[in-house]
């Protein structure tokens, strides 16, 4: 389910949001807020999120309409074909083989065509990304390179879709196809060797993402670049970044005399920085009582659990300001417990963390002379 639910979900793009919003929820796109009179979801901002509005509304949706169609079809049929006046004399007959094979067999059916998908879905949820990138500079003479295939055996790099060649020139990326520009030896070995059908030039980037995570685009998700540890409380959110100085941060949920109207109830005094772009690992756990961390613009809803440590991820598409909300009855304010994500650019992020850092009387981590982006450019595959 790569290329070719890539290619459905483009062929439907414009009318699935018709359908599953009729359009209302568009000028929202920016800050993923909740719309008024909007009944769809809110607009994707991952390749995941993207999959699961999808299933929900190209597989689940036809499978429930039919359904209750039939269902209903099939009800007003009875009533008015087998009513007294209609059928005053009633057939006594107590079975017919067909149509019990035909009721037992055909829900079976329909169950399978909606666990396949799904089964699919709750994997790549439910497994953090572990994908690697090497980044090489050709020299115009160069055309075998080696990534290291150095996962656990269950995760190797095994199949042509597990791997992905692109060339960075500075001004554009291109992601190369196997076999026509490249071929690879050593699938399943310790090193693979990529060699090149023409040589990158001289100062070009070869860059090689390898990983068994792979969206429905045909991107490799590379591994976390960051942990963000969240820990649900009567009624607030604690927040803190362990990969940098663990320092954190409590976020509540603005007075209405502190915001707009369209942002009350959803804005905060102190959002989530993330970079855009980079894989983001989560654990969620609370202090007190049942939480759930809930993001839909992420196709995140994981329970928050005393006790317990619950993992997510998400990679976000684009920059912006995205809201969700606390989705486990928690009390009596447990709808005034939202969530606020802020999405920027990696510079932004790393000046965030800088002064986030000063404010816990820590030194800054970042400075120009220090390159930090564990990723290397991994927003460039994401739209």
């Amino acid at each position: 389910m790569t290329l070719r639910l890539a290619t459905l979900l483009t062929a439907v793009k414009k009318p699935t949001a018709l359908f599953s919003g009729f359009g209302v929820w568009a000028a929202a796109a920016a800050n993923a807020q909740i719309t008024p009179g909007g009944i769809g979801m809110q607009p994707a901002n991952s390749a995941l999120a993207e999959e699961v509005q999808f299933f929900h509304n190209i597989i689940l949706m036809p499978i429930i309409t039919v359904i209750s169609a039939f269902v209903l079809a099939l009800l007003i049929w009875i009533v008015f074909r087998y009513n007294s006046k209609a059928n005053p004399t009633p057939s006594k007959f107590s079975h017919n083989t067909l149509i019990e094979i035909i009721w037992t067999g055909v829900p079976v059916l329909i169950l399978l065509a909606i666990a396949l998908p799904s089964f699919d879905l709750l994997y790549k949820e439910d497994v953090t990304p572990d994908g690697q990138q090497v980044v090489a500079t050709g020299d115009g003479q160069t055309v075998d390179f080696i990534f290291a295939n150095d996962f656990p055996e269950s995760r190797m790099v095994r199949r042509p879709k597990h791997l992905q060649v692109i060339i960075d020139n500075g001004n554009e990326r291109r992601v190369l196809k196997n076999r026509a520009d490249y071929r690879v030896d050593g699938f399943g070995e310790v090193d693979l060797v990529v060699s090149m059908t023409n040589p990158p030039a001289a100062g070009e980037r070869v860059i090689i993402r390898g990983g068994r995570s792979v969206d429905h685009r045909g991107n490799v998700t590379l591994a976390p670049t960051m942990t963000l540890k969240v820990t649900g409380s009567q009624w607030y959110w604690n927040y803190a970044y362990p990969d940098f100085g663990d320092f954190d941060f409590f976020s509540n949920m603005l007075p209405e005399d502190q915001t707009t109207p369209e942002l009350y109830l959803r804005a905060v005094d102190n959002r989530i920085v993330v970079p855009v772009g980079e894989t983001i690992r989560v654990t969620i756990t609370a202090s007190d009582v049942l939480h759930a961390w809930a993001l839909p613009a992420f196709a995140i809803k994981l329970d928050a659990v005393p006790g317990r440590i619950n993992e997510t991820w998400f990679n976000a598409d684009r920059e912006g300001v995205y809201y969700g909300q606390c989705s486990e009855i928690c009390g009596i304010k447990h709808a005034f417990m939202p969530i606020a994500v802020e999405v920027v650019s990696r510079p932004a992020f790393e000046a965030w963390i800088d002064t986030q850092r000063a404010l816990a009387g820590m030194e800054p981590l970042f400075d120009v002379d220090t390159v930090k982006l564990a990723q290397g450019d991994a927003s460039a595959l994401s739209e």
